[in-house]
């Protein structure tokens, strides 16, 4: 049985797909969740849903790219629940819409590594910060399985490959300094997610339904389907708790077989 029962939790990107997924499986195994997006509408309909199903939650608005958000979302943390041991960094925006790389500009490239990479460092900076102090803990971002083969747009692949060494060079800190930390990444396949849903406004096929893109992206997974967000969550939740103790610096890879192609 996963054990995370007691723990506090932030999720960034709470509000819908992979995060509100995470946030709720938490609630139910008995974390306190504190549920982040920039978003707020859709982050207090996650906690309603929490409180309505008998678990323990808050939210706070967040831009994750905002330094001095963050102190924020820390402090409410602190004041709500005492202290912090798990980070799900899982907020973060896709390729989708972004130009081809000769036509790529030093701004397009900015604005995806400053919310999928920049803010992973941040939260994750924060939690170390927080963590070491409150007994250790155990950090998970969310990277892609385009942060390990090519295929997607230059920024997109570039800024979720950070991510996967950011964790694992900050598990080697952790360790190094004897902080009982543990840092992950996740690497999904493709999600059918609101996220992905909106690739079909994005594609060079005019007539490209949201059944012909679904037909499409499940071609590629030899499992024979697309994931969903709770096969994300589930593995998020097993990280994030004590039956992962001697997991860190790893990625764990759930995309149906995209990557064994």
């Amino acid at each position: 049985m996963n054990q995370v029962e007691g723990k506090v939790a932030i999720v960034t990107g709470g509000g819908s797909g992979i995060g509100e997924a995470t946030a709720l499986l938490l609630a139910a195994a008995g974390a306190q969740v504190v549920v982040t997006d920039i978003n707020l509408v859709t982050a207090e309909e996650t906690v309603e849903t929490i409180k309505d199903q008998g678990g323990e939650a808050i939210c706070v608005q967040h831009d994750v790219t905002s330094e001095s958000a963050w102190t924020r979302v820390c402090e409410a943390t602190l004041a709500e629940y005492g202290g912090l041991h798990i980070l799900v960094n899982n907020a973060g925006v896709s390729g989708a819409g972004l130009p081809d790389f000769e036509e790529a500009t030093l701004a397009t490239w900015r604005e995806v590594m400053n919310i999928n990479l920049d803010a992973v460092f941040l939260g994750t900076q924060k939690a170390v910060l927080l963590m070491k102090d409150s007994g250790g803990g155990s950090i998970i971002n969310l990277s892609s399985v385009m942060g390990m083969v090519g295929g997607a747009s230059a920024a997109y692949n570039a800024s979720k490959g950070g991510v996967r060494l950011l964790s694992k060079s900050v598990a080697v800190y952790c360790g190094n300094m004897g902080y009982n930390i543990r840092v992950n990444s996740v690497h999904p396949g493709f999600i059918w997610t609101p996220l992905v849903r909106d690739l079909v406004d994005h594609m060079d096929e005019g007539n490209m339904t949201e059944e012909g893109l679904r037909e499409m992206l499940t071609e590629r997974h030899p499992i024979g389907r697309l994931g969903v967000a709770d096969d994300i969550a589930k593995g998020i939740v097993f990280l994030a708790s004590d039956d992962a103790s001697f997991i860190t610096g790893s990625e764990l890879v759930i995309d149906g077989g995209y990557t064994a192609v």
